[in-house]
């Protein structure tokens, strides 16, 4: 079975290597998220999947979309140790840390969690909140489902797209600390569509998540 670093990573938040994305608009902070031109995301892979994809008809029913099926089999026949369920436990993990670290402005942690693509685009968004002399104090409160909504295998290039329901607190500040925008008591609800992609039977196990957008 391949266990993504990051799901270490999460196991231990919670009691996959991994970190990536971006590309649009969250709705957690007042300003637009920029949009990353191409595409590669992040999460783990395990044992198993055809039993998830093909079997329990109410998990397909709530966490996969029919669409996304032939794609997920194709996956699975590829890499036979994917198990869906624990590529969206991890993916769950990734939306979480990916958030936080850009609503802190760690470039740091950005830089081991993105795509260059997407590092470029998170860079510039942060940049542009200094500039400003703004500050983010966002708080994701709850992420209320994760939906695989499509999966496609072109040679050995695995791509698998989810669509995030949460609620996320924002509030964003500016030089003075004075609230300009947003609230923490009340949370807003947010839909964000993420892909991600690996390159099958490849010595990483890393997913790495490339493009992000608004539901």
């Amino acid at each position: 079975m391949l266990y993504v670093v990051v799901f270490a990573m999460i196991a231990a938040f919670v009691a996959l290597r991994l970190y990536g994305v971006l590309g649009k608009r969250t709705g957690h902070e007042q300003q637009p998220l920029p949009r990353a031109a191409e595409d590669r995301p992040a999460i783990a892979p395990a044992a198993r999947t055809v039993d998830v994809v093909a079997e329990p008809r109410e998990r397909t029913d709530r966490n996969i979309e029919p669409r996304a099926e032939p794609g997920l089999r194709a996956i699975v026949s590829g890499e036979p140790g994917f198990e869906v369920a624990r590529f969206l436990d991890g993916a769950k993990g990734a939306y979480r840390m990916i958030l936080e670290a850009f609503w802190r402005g760690d470039e740091a942690a950005l830089a081991a969690l993105v795509e260059p693509d997407v590092r470029a685009a998170f860079a510039e968004s942060i940049a542009a909140r200094k500039a400003a002399g703004e500050t983010l104090e966002n708080r994701l409160v709850t992420i209320e489902r994760a939906t695989i909504v499509d999966a496609q295998v072109e040679g050995r290039e695995a791509r698998i797209t989810i669509r995030f329901d949460a609620d996320i607190a924002a509030v964003t500040r500016n030089a003075e600390g004075q609230v300009v925008a947003g609230s923490l008591t009340d949370a807003v609800d947010s839909h964000d569509v993420w892909t991600f992609t690996r390159t099958l039977k490849s010595a990483d196990p890393n997913w790495t998540l490339a493009d992000t957008d608004e539901a």
